[in-house]
């Protein structure tokens, strides 16, 4: 027999007998207001190699990518944490709830943008 509910708690708690035996709590507000929204592992064609809430990228031109996020951003007003291969710069260019766009610099051996390998993190609220 499947049972379908669900478990409310509003704070996690261990012994953590294997490392030093105390207790710990832990809000888990907090837990779920710190884990990324959205991150991704991208070619440099803006294709998701890996990804999580993402449902495509888009190649707009040499070193700029828009990402699709699957579940909505609650506003523009989130954080994300971008980097890319090689030493380029990540910049955000734009976004929106519910995309997300960088812009891939060179390094400073190079001028212009640059089509890179890319990877970010959204932290923030879901709609």
């Amino acid at each position: 027999m499947v049972a379908h509910g669900t478990i409310a708690f509003d704070t996690l708690t261990t012994s953590d007998q294997v490392n030093t035996g105390t207790e710990k709590s832990l809000d888990t507000s907090y837990v779920f207001n710190g884990v990324a929204k959205a991150w991704v592992d991208a070619t440099n064609a803006a294709v998701l190699t890996d990804s999580f809430n993402l449902a495509s990228g888009t190649d707009n031109g040499t070193g700029d990518y828009t990402y699709a996020i699957t579940n909505d951003m609650a506003s523009v007003n989130y954080s994300a944490v971008a980097n890319a291969e090689e030493l380029a710069i990540a910049c955000k260019k734009g976004q929106t709830a519910g995309t997300y766009n960088i812009r891939l610099f060179g390094r400073a051996d190079s001028i212009g943008n640059e089509d890179k390998e890319n990877f970010f993190a959204i932290f923030g609220d879901l709609a």
